[in-house]
C-alpha cells in the first residue's frame, strides 16, 4: 500500500477511535515543525497497525490504556478514556483496565490511572 493510502486509511481509523473533534484540532495546530510528524503518526500508528485485522479495535483500546497507565502517560490515557467512553465502554470497563494494569504496574501507578479517569468522568458529566 502506498504512504498516501496508508495515510488515508490511518485517517479513517483515527477520526473512529479518537473522534472528528480531537482530530480536526489536531490538524488545525499543525505547523512546519510538527506536519511530518503528524503525518507519519497517522500513516505508521492509524493506517499501518490500528488497521490490522488480528486484533479488534476494542482489544486495542484495552492494550494503549493499560500501556499508558505503564508509562505513566496521563495526556494519552485521558485521551483513551474519552475516546472509549464515547465508543460504549462503561465506567466498569475503564476501572477493569486499571486495576488489571494496577497488578502489573504497581499500585502508585493504578492510583493515579483511577484519578485521571475520575477526573475524565468528570468532565463527561458522568
Amino acid at each position: 500500500m502506498s504512504a498516501d493510502k496508508r495515510y488515508e486509511k490511518g485517517m479513517e481509523v483515527r477520526r473512529q477511535i479518537l473522534g472528528d473533534a480531537w482530530v480536526d484540532r489536531t490538524l488545525k495546530n499543525r505547523n512546519e515543525f510538527n506536519t511530518e510528524f503528524q503525518e507519519a503518526i497517522t500513516r505508521n500508528v492509524w493506517g499501518d497497525i490500528w488497521t490490522r485485522p488480528a486484533i479488534d479495535h476494542k482489544t486495542r483500546r484495552y492494550m494503549v490504556m493499560s500501556m499508558m497507565i505503564a508509562l505513566h502517560q496521563w495526556e494519552e490515557f485521558k485521551l483513551h478514556v474519552r475516546a472509549a467512553l464515547g465508543h460504549g465502554f462503561s465506567r466498569s470497563d475503564i476501572k477493569e483496565i486499571i486495576l488489571q494494569a494496577t497488578v502489573y504496574c504497581g499500585a502508585p501507578a493504578g492510583n493515579h490511572a483511577m484519578q485521571e479517569a475520575a477526573a475524565v468522568f468528570a468532565e463527561a458529566g458522568d
